[in-house]
């Protein structure tokens, strides 16, 4: 067993992977025991991650509030308890609504390059109010 005691601060979430204001509590990154990297992130609301892939894809894992998890295809609304699976390579984001806050667990693997996520392009206000939308 090893035991790593709690000593990171809270990071707000950088203005290149996230629209919004965002705080990050890392819980573990990859090394040479274990290829998982794995953050509590909470979205304030309207916050929401870039577009993005995981070359090994990844685990959400709702703790609190109410979010989106979006794909270039589907929309889904989560919900505290939720699971969701982003396939790898799946272009997706995920965030809080408009009105709410929203927490999720984050866990994705690294693959043999150490590599565990690719960020791509912003989310517009447009492309956001739709797919909140969608779900209302």
């Amino acid at each position: 067993m090893k035991y790593t005691q709690s000593s990171g601060n809270t990071a707000e979430g950088p203005a290149d992977w996230f629209t919004g204001t965002v705080y990050m509590d890392g819980v573990r990154n990859p090394d040479e025991q274990s290829a998982i990297g794995c953050a509590h992130v909470r979205f304030t609301p309207g916050a929401r991650t870039v577009w993005h892939r995981h070359p090994k894809g990844q685990t959400l894992y709702v703790t609190d509030g109410i979010g989106l998890v979006a794909t270039r295809d589907s929309v889904q609304e989560i919900r505290p308890g939720d699971v969701v699976y982003i396939e790898p390579g799946e272009e997706h984001w995920h965030g809080a609504t408009p009105e709410r806050f929203m927490a999720h667990v984050a866990m994705q693997e690294a693959d043999a390059n150490g590599q565990v996520v690719t960020w791509l392009d912003h989310v517009t206000d447009e492309d956001y109010q739709a797919a909140a939308t969608r779900t209302a």
